[in-house]
């Protein structure tokens, strides 16, 4: 089965700057050379302590690198939903609901005013509890109901990070992977590279190298020479 991409409307869900590119940069990549829409939901934002060697990385800094990964991957629009400290890295103290209904209905890039087609998230094991925050949000949102009440994306799908190998609960492996040409992992590879504050040196779970190897071991399950790889949540055909 292949997916014609060209009709879709993608909305990404990304707790901070960079999670979308690191889980689904490639599919990014590919399915907006096809024709598709494709809109970003950041969470949150804020000033970070990090391994730089200037020890941290600001706010205004990270919207500055928003705005050229915009661009590079040819965004329809982005929005950032909960900016500044008060939320950054601080999410799981949110209630559920709150975060529910801002993804349902309350955001500009909300699933009621979207209307998108295929709805991308992080994965709920994640150690970070921002990512298992908008996972367990996003997920309440996307809730079954009479299509005549409510939006239903098609395809749902929960993508992987490098980082997210490191868990305490044990996940299958991706039961849908997306095949990426080299130009759609060079696209992702560079997008990580616009993000400057966030891209590392190997070994790093977001180096280069990491996120090629990646690549290359979805890739390889599929028969294929590279690949995204996905969780399917839901799929109607």
């Amino acid at each position: 089965m292949t997916t014609d991409w060209s009709q879709e409307r993608l909305l990404v869900y990304a707790p901070h700057p960079d999670d979308e590119t690191l889980g689904c940069g490639g599919l990014m990549s590919k399915a907006k050379q096809a024709g598709a829409e494709v809109f970003v939901q950041f969470l949150t934002v804020g000033d970070t302590a990090d391994q730089s060697p200037r020890g941290f990385s600001t706010a205004e800094e990270r919207y500055t690198e928003i705005k050229k990964v915009s661009e590079h991957f040819r965004w329809d629009d982005w929005h950032m939903a909960l900016p500044g400290d008060t939320h950054h890295l601080r999410l799981d103290s949110s209630p559920r609901v709150d975060l529910t209904q801002l993804i349902e209905r309350e955001s500009p890039l909300s699933i009621a005013r979207l209307r998108p087609t295929v709805v991308l998230l992080p994965h709920r094991t994640s150690y970070n509890q921002d990512h298992q925050a908008t996972a367990e949000a996003a997920h309440t949102a996307l809730r079954p109901s009479n299509t005549l009440l409510r939006h239903h994306p098609r395809l749902v799908l929960a993508y992987e990070e490098a980082a997210d190998q490191w868990r305490t609960e044990p996940v299958c492996s991706p039961n849908l992977i997306v095949e990426l040409t080299e130009r759609d992992l060079a696209a992702k590879l560079h997008g990580m590279e616009l993000y400057g504050s966030q891209s590392h040196e190997h070994p790093h779970t977001r180096s280069e190298l990491t996120l090629r190897s990646l690549a290359v071991l979805r890739g390889m399950q599929a028969g294929v020479a590279l690949g995204e790889g996905y969780h399917v949540l839901r799929h109607l055909a």
